[in-house]
């Protein structure tokens, strides 16, 4: 039975690729992004955010079967933690009722093995105490510090923390709903595309992020993993990070951490 899934970043790179599939499997998608989807929204505001929302359940008739996040940005700075994360929770818990309505609901968030990698820990701990003004004062800090490479780590940790907690937390895992998080390696999108022009770059991110099991992935390599958390045949897989990075994450990190 056709299912309706809300998926942010439908625009390009992952998020594009899972609307493919999820359409030619025949399901509904209901794309969510700056513009051009479904749902144009700026989720990098709580009222952006809150009106992206309503929008999706007003087009879903109030039931969604799956959500999925991608929306995301890696340029330096308050972005990372406005949209990375404050658009991601915000808009997938104002999602909750019309995933309640549904009898199978499920939702996957795009992380990134970037979240094991160093990160700033106030930055971490304002995203999880919701004081957006906070992050975002925080962040500034970190640039003005020359750290600014912490942002988009902080960004993911976050989120993975903010999904562990919420999969077990009231109203979702007693409700059914699976909450996990695919964290992919070095994915060849639209975002990251000029970082592959500059030889240096390249060989940084080579070491940052090494991926011994076929090196790069591509859009629909990740898109297929989120496919089946956010399918009927995931029924008890819920607060869960998944790499689908490669090894980068066995490697960087190796066997004791698991």
């Amino acid at each position: 039975m056709p299912r309706t899934i809300v998926v942010t970043g439908s625009g390009s790179g992952i998020g594009a690729a899972l609307a493919t599939l999820f359409r030619d499997r025949g399901d509904r998608v209901i794309g969510v992004d700056m513009r051009g989807g479904e749902i144009d929204a700026d989720l990098s505001t709580a009222q952006g955010r809150a009106r992206a929302a309503a929008a999706a359940a007003r087009a879903a008739g109030g039931v969604v079967d799956a959500v999925v996040t991608c929306a995301g940005v890696s340029v330096p700075g308050g972005a990372m933690v406005s949209v990375n994360y404050f658009g991601t929770t915000e808009f997938v818990t104002a999602l909750r009722p019309a995933l309640a309505a549904a009898p199978r609901a499920r939702v996957v968030l795009i992380g990134s093995v970037s979240g094991t990698q160093p990160h700033d820990p106030a930055v971490v701990a304002a995203c999880l105490a919701g004081e957006e003004d906070k992050a975002l004062t925080l962040a500034g800090r970190a640039i003005a510090g020359g750290r600014a490479q912490q942002l988009y780590p902080s960004s993911k940790a976050a989120l993975a923390q903010w999904a562990r907690r919420t999969a077990v937390a009231e109203g979702w895992a007693d409700a059914g709903i699976p909450v996990n998080v695919v964290a992919p390696g070095i994915v060849l999108t639209p975002m990251s595309a000029g970082l592959f022009d500059d030889p240096r770059m390249k060989k940084i991110m080579d070491k940052a992020v090494p991926m011994p099991l076929n090196g790069y992935s591509r859009p629909e390599d990740i898109a297929r993993v989120v496919l089946f958390l956010a399918s009927d045949a995931n029924s008890h897989i819920t607060g869960q990070v998944l790499y689908v990075d490669g090894g980068a994450e066995a490697t960087l990190r190796g066997p004791e951490d698991f």
